[in-house]
C-alpha cells in the first residue's frame, strides 16, 4: 500500500515562533532547523521500515519526526517529556494519516507496553492479546538532551542485552542516536584510544557502535559549546557480554576511576587475592583499564559474578 505523503506544513522554524518555544537550558535543548540534516541522519541510518517500530525520543518541535515518515517509515512514536512541544506533535500527527502517534512521558520512566501498543492498530490489538506486539524491527532514533543522553543508552543496553521493553519480540534492532561529540567518541572507542572509557565497554559488550557522521554546533538554535555526532549501535550477531550489564557496568565504574593506575595496583589495593583474576582472563596486569579490550573485560566480569564476588 503506498503511503500518502505529508501535506504541506508550517517550518519548524515558523512553528517554533508561533508557539514561542524557547530550548530550555535545564533540559539541554537544542533544535535543529535544517530538515536536511535530519534527512541525512534517517539515509544513512538505513533503516528498513517494513513492519518496522520507530521510536523517536525527545521529538521536540517534529523536524527529525518528518524526515523518518518522509523516509516512509508506516509507524512511529514519538515520546516527548516537554508538554510545550504537544500542540505541533499532535498537528504532525494528525496529519501523519495515522503513522505517527506522540506520547507525552519521560523516556527513563514509560512503560515499555505503552510505546508498543501506541505504535499502530494493528499493534494495539496484538497487544491486547499478547502483551506486546511483534514488530520484525524496531529502530530507536533521537537528538538525545545531553543532560541524560548516559543514563538513557545505559537503560537501553541493559534492556537490549535482556531482550525487555521494546526489544523483547524484534528480530532487528537499531538505534541511530545524536550525542555531543565527546561521549560519542567514548562510545565507540576501542582499547589504548584517548576517549576509552566504560561507556565504551558497555556498549561495545552488547552492540557493533560505530560514527555514521558529525554535526557542527552552528547547526544547533541554540547554538550549543561542541558539535554532535549521530551514532549507530546494532546488536553484536554473538554479544561478548557473559554476565548481568549491571556487573559489567560495576566493574567498568571501579576500574576506571583509577584510569591512570595499572590494573595490578588497582586490583592489589582492592583486595591482593584477586590479582589472580587477571591471570586467569590473561589479562596483562601492567595494562591500563583503557588498554583492555572489551572481551576480556566480559570474561572477566562474567568470572566475578559467576563467583559471587562482591566489587567495591
Amino acid at each position: 500500500m503506498a503511503l500518502s505523503k505529508l501535506p504541506k506544513l508550517p517550518t519548524i522554524r515558523e512553528l517554533v515562533q508561533l508557539y514561542n518555544l524557547r530550548a530550555r537550558q535545564q533540559l539541554s535543548q537544542n533544535f535543529i532547523m535544517d530538515k536536511n540534516i535530519t534527512d541525512k541522519l534517517v539515509s544513512l541510518a538505513g533503516l528498513e521500515m517494513d513492519n518496522a517500530l520507530c521510536v523517536e525520543v525527545g521529538p521536540g518541535p517534529g523536524l527529525l519526526t518528518r524526515s523518518i515518515l518522509d523516509h516512509g517509515a508506516r509507524n512511529v512514536v514519538g515520546v516527548e517529556k516537554d508538554e510545550r512541544f504537544m500542540p505541533t506533535l499532535h498537528q504532525l500527527q494528525e496529519a501523519s494519516n495515522g503513522r505517527f502517534r506522540v506520547i507525552l512521558g519521560d523516556m527513563l520512566k514509560i512503560d515499555h507496553r505503552q510505546i508498543v501498543s501506541a505504535g499502530s492498530k494493528p499493534a494495539a490489538e496484538t497487544a491486547a492479546t499478547t502483551g506486546l506486539a511483534e514488530f520484525e524491527y524496531v529502530h530507536l532514533l533521537g537528538n538525545l538532551p545531553f543532560n541524560v543522553a548516559t543514563p538513557l543508552l545505559i537503560q537501553w543496553l541493559q534492556l537490549l542485552s535482556t531482550r525487555q521493553g521494546i526489544f523483547s519480540t524484534a528480530r532487528s534492532v537499531s538505534m541511530t542516536l545524536m550525542f555531543q561529540k565527546e561521549v560519542a567518541s567514548r562510545i565507540i572507542a576501542s582499547a589504548s584510544e584517548s576517549p576509552r572509557g566504560r561507556l565504551s565497554i558497555i556498549s561495545q559488550s552488547v552492540c557493533d557502535a560505530f560514527r555514521l557522521y558529525n554535526v557542527p554546533a552552528s547547526s544547533f538554535v541554540p547554538r550549543p559549546k561542541v558539535d554532535a555526532t549521530v551514532v549507530q549501535l546494532r546488536p553484536l550477531e554473538k554479544p561478548l557480554l557473559r554476565s548481568s550489564l549491571s556487573t559489567l557496568e560495576h566493574l567498568t565504574r571501579f576500574t576506571f576511576m583509577k584510569r591512570r593506575k595499572m590494573l595490578a595496583r588497582i586490583f592489589k589495593d582492592w583486595d591482593p587475592a584477586t590479582l589472580q583474576l587477571l591471570e586467569e582472563c590473561e589479562i596483562d596486569p601492567t595494562l591500563r583499564p583503557q588498554d583492555v579490550s572489551t572481551e576480556k573485560f566480559c570474561v572477566l566480569a562474567g568470572i566475578i559474578e559467576q563467583r559471587g564476588i562482591k566489587l567495591p
